[in-house]
């Protein structure tokens, strides 16, 4: 198992305003998954996936990924677990205004020992062309796709993303989602993918569904529709 949640807990808070949020997760998924978190707002999805990501501590349980514990692990230890691990792609893409979208991607790549080719990598998400434009000059989709180039340019073992299609229309979701699958497909790379959206977990290999801070179900798909052929996006 690539990745192992055993009892996780998160809280925020204290007194009055004391919540607990993941109340005792454990689930798994296996190198090479594309894997969806599904729930409704408030559910505890995206804590879960910052936990995982390193940017939220928990309270208790464990979680062990490619065979290491990163729960206790110090600061430094945390950063260089997120840098030579993790990619991470948001519903908000959060360039850097500045600079190009190759410079964006690059930031990224300074980061990796081993780094994915760049001009492949520009080719397989269609932005080649746009290469030497601002976050300004792109439309919403392709800056979604620049910030998908630059969490991948690292060679990630483990992307998270986070409502990637959110702030995106039903064509170009599907475009990005489509990209993802051939990113699955083309480097092994391991997906967990935070979804409000009931479409999308038809595209991949497992299931999980939080509610109130806890799996309320989680499954594999016998059959898989490809992201193209999704509806109601």
């Amino acid at each position: 198992m690539y990745l192992e949640v055993k009892e996780m807990k998160k809280s925020y808070g204290e007194g009055g305003s004391y919540i607990q949020v993941l109340k005792g997760i454990t689930t798994g998924v296996e190198k090479g998954e594309m894997c969806v978190i599904e729930g409704t707002s408030g559910s505890g999805k995206s804590t879960f996936l910052n936990c995982i990501g390193g940017l939220d501590l928990l309270d208790s349980g464990s979680i062990l990924v490619d065979g290491k514990e990163i729960v206790g692990m110090k600061p430094d230890k945390l950063s260089d677990y997120r840098r030579d691990n993790l990619g991470f792609i948001f519903q908000f893409y959060n360039l850097i205004p500045n600079l190009t979208v190759r410079e964006n991607i690059q930031v990224c790549e300074y980061l990796s020992k081993s780094p994915l080719n760049m001009e492949e990598l520009l080719e397989t998400l269609g932005l080649t062309e746009h290469q030497n434009k601002f976050p300004s000059q792109l439309s919403g989709g392709q800056q979604q796709r620049c910030a998908i180039a630059r969490a991948l340019i690292k060679n990630p073992k483990l992307l998270l993303c986070d409502e990637p299609t959110g702030a995106l229309d039903s064509k170009t979701s599907r475009d990005i989602l489509a990209l993802l699958e051939k990113v699955n497909e083309k480097y092994g790379t391991t997906m967990l993918i935070v979804t409000h959206n009931n479409s999308i977990k038809n595209m991949v290999h497992k299931v999980i569904r939080i509610k109130d801070g806890q799996i309320s179900k989680e499954y594999y798909n016998e059959t898989r529709v490809p992201a193209m052929e999704l509806e109601d996006l």
